[in-house]
């Protein structure tokens, strides 16, 4: 048998749904069992195997490859709703996933308790265009129920071939309604750094702000995020909003690249804790740009992953202020081993800590100060992001009216002004 391959780092996703970050596979670490008994579980198992293959009534269902297949998958998907083995067809999608283009509905989803939940449809995407919305819960999905359902089959079912339609039986909590949604699967190009520019100012003295959100941390992140900067300064931006509200995740690599605009180098942004020695991820001495504009993040429920490691790290090294609601807490770090015939195991085996040592899985990353916007009005504002016909003149044009974004600008605004202010100046 050949040994385990490693994945690359650059399918080091951390979207909820494709699972939060993969860091370099470590050898397993030595059960305290003694290894006869890991002998004897392994020959029951063997046996039952043998058993099936002999004496169940359907000899078609029996093949090696289909009975050890079924074993790992419901093994793995005892442990928790991440951890997966993914056959071939499910590795090389996950690969593909590290891409900024993919085919599907374009909707990442999540467990709330036991509730299959939409954290973000991701703007542009067929799921997003037919109105679905961040919080709305899938019970069935082409007339099957996801009760009982792992998430792993859930993505599995949203997935398919390009120009296939999948109906979506959603319950919307705040109205309790009941609505099916047909969508399309296309393919799904993502553009992760959006509506950059400069906000309105209140007066002509005013401090100039500038705002920007990410969709989701892909490959391209960092490079559009860089020449967006340059371009916001360029117009005369002295303070930054980053808007990282319905941001599921992505890469772990990107999202520490994006700290790395506002850090100096070598700065601790997220570290890990498990079984294994605990491992620190650091911005890049090439990409740390160390931009010294005043920051200002929002974030909300559905801020995940990536989104919650650049919050919390930003947070932590008093980079940043805080505004929105608590993250989604989705914190945990998979690492994917690729194994014989084109197969693979995602296994949780850590989870990531911001560089206070604070705990992101199961508990979210708290804002500096908290706003909570009303669902209608976070219903026009996804809204708002919909295709228009004909499109709108300019990018403020685009932008409804936003309580958070302009909490955010005022108090930089504030910022600023105060340490304008001379010293015993009234």
């Amino acid at each position: 048998m050949r040994p385990a391959a490693r994945i690359p780092r650059a399918f080091a996703l951390l979207c909820p749904v494709l699972a939060a970050g993969f860091q370099a596979f470590a050898a397993p670490t030595q059960s305290s069992a003694p290894e006869e008994d890991a002998y004897e579980n392994i020959r029951v198992l063997a046996n039952a195997i043998q058993l099936v293959r002999q004496d169940y009534v359907d000899e078609k269902k029996v093949g090696y490859d289909k009975l050890i297949s079924s074993a790992l998958s419901g093994m793995l998907s005892e442990l928790d709703p991440h951890s997966q083995f993914l056959d071939s067809a499910s590795f090389k999608s996950l690969q593909e996933d590290a891409k900024s283009e993919f085919g599907g509905l374009g909707i990442q989803v999540g467990l709330r308790g036991s509730s299959l939940s939409v954290l973000s449809p991701m703007e542009g995407s067929p799921a997003f265009e037919a109105g679905i919305l961040p919080g709305d819960r899938i019970l069935k999905i082409n007339g099957k129920t996801t009760d009982r359902m792992t998430l792993a089959d859930a993505v599995e079912m949203l997935r398919g071939n390009v120009g296939e339609k999948v109906t979506l039986t959603i319950l919307r909590p705040p109205s309790k309604k009941l609505q099916d949604f047909t969508v399309q699967r296309a393919v799904i190009k993502v553009k992760s750094v959006r509506d950059a520019h400069v906000l309105p100012s209140p007066t002509t003295d005013s401090p100039t702000i500038g705002y920007l959100r990410i969709s989701q941390f892909s490959e391209p992140t960092a490079k559009e995020l860089s020449d967006a900067l340059d371009r916001l300064e360029s117009e005369g931006a002295k303070a930054l909003v980053l808007d990282l509200r319905y941001n599921p995740g992505g890469l772990l690599g990107s999202a520490i690249d994006v700290c790395a605009q506002f850090l100096p180098p070598n700065t601790e942004v997220v570290s890990t804790s498990g079984r294994s020695p605990s491992s620190s991820f650091l911005t890049s001495h090439e990409n740390s740009k160390n931009r010294k504009l005043p920051l200002a993040i929002l974030i909300n429920a559905s801020s995940a992953s990536g989104a919650e490691i650049v919050a919390g790290a930003l947070k932590d090294l008093g980079r940043a202020v805080l505004l929105g609601e608590t993250t989604f807490g989705k914190g945990s770090v998979q690492s994917v081993t690729a194994m014989e015939n084109s197969t693979a195991i995602r296994l949780t085996t850590a989870t990531y800590l911001t560089p206070s040592r604070q705990k992101i899985h199961g508990v979210g990353v708290p804002p500096h100060l908290p706003s909570v916007q009303s669902h209608e009005t976070e219903k026009r504002i996804l809204r708002s992001r919909q295709k228009q016909d004909p499109p709108p003149p300019s990018a403020d044009a685009r932008q409804p009216e936003d309580p958070q974004v302009e909490r955010a600008a005022e108090m930089l605004r504030g910022a600023l002004l105060l340490k304008k202010r001379k010293p015993g100046t009234p």
